[in-house]
């Protein structure tokens, strides 16, 4: 990998990671692109760059979080779900599901359609979304890590099915939105130190690649910083459809790519 991948793949992660449109699918498609293949240090450079991104979100939210400690509690209680189950499946979640490109891509357009029949709900008014954050209790924010547990299958979106997890019970768009940035930062960042963990004989022999491991990272951090603002700004007007729109094009596109 050289430099210029690395700043394509930081760009890519950081525009992803929040956006309910999968990361995961995203960084495949891209590195087929670039004709990256997928070694060792490519899966070590994808996980790396991912703390970029939760960098990201430390920055814009750590005032929120002291000035409203109460949820640090409900994004312990969201996380304990997500962690057993992804723990419990480590192996089969990276030597199964993210081999299977035909998953991937029947995930993304199966949640891009979920994503377009939750709105249509909220328009008829089937689903009134009146809730904020302040409304999560031990039980709603234990549920929500059950949502956010789905997303151990690739091409789920973490972000997205939290999000339209808490749109179905009523919560606002840019109010599900921010939870799942704050619900990002121990749940990608355990899954990332665990990852770094099972590679770090990799870590020592990759020294000499420490610039391209350093480009990633900054660049998915920057990205990702102007992408969370937007995002939350685009929610307060905007819905989900466009974003379920592109899933289906999505998986439709990878389908046909690796078919």
């Amino acid at each position: 990998m050289n430099l210029l991948q690395s700043l394509i793949l930081g760009i890519v992660e950081g525009l992803t990671e929040f956006l309910p449109i999968s990361s995961t699918a995203h960084l495949i498609l891209v590195s087929k692109l670039l004709n990256i293949p997928q070694t060792d240090f490519v899966k070590f450079f994808e996980v790396f760059i991912q703390s970029g991104a939760i960098l990201a979100v430390l920055v814009l939210y750590v005032q929120y979080v002291i000035n409203n400690k109460e949820v640090m509690r409900n994004i312990i209680s969201s996380f304990i779900p997500t962690a057993i189950i992804g723990f419990a499946l480590y192996k089969v979640i990276k030597g199964v599901l993210f081999e299977s490109i035909t998953l991937i891509s029947i995930v993304l357009i199966g949640v891009g359609i979920l994503f377009i029949g939750i709105e249509k709900l909220i328009k008829k008014k089937k689903i009134i979304q009146k809730k904020s954050i302040k409304h999560i209790n031990d039980r709603t924010a234990f549920l929500i890590g059950l949502f956010q547990s789905l997303a151990v299958i690739p091409g789920v979106s973490r972000s997205g099915i939290v999000m339209v997890g808490m749109m179905a019970l009523g919560f606002k768009r840019e109010e599900a939105a921010i939870y799942s940035f704050l619900l990002a930062v121990p749940t990608i960042g355990a899954a990332s130190l665990f990852d770094l963990f099972k590679m770090r004989s990799l870590l020592m022999s990759s020294l000499n690649l420490l610039p391209v491991l350093l480009v990633g990272f900054i660049t998915s951090f920057i990205v990702a910083y102007i992408v969370i603002k937007w995002f939350i700004g685009f929610l307060k007007k905007n819905t989900l459809i466009p974003f379920g729109i592109y899933r289906i094009i999505l998986g439709i596109l990878l389908f046909w790519m690796y078919r």
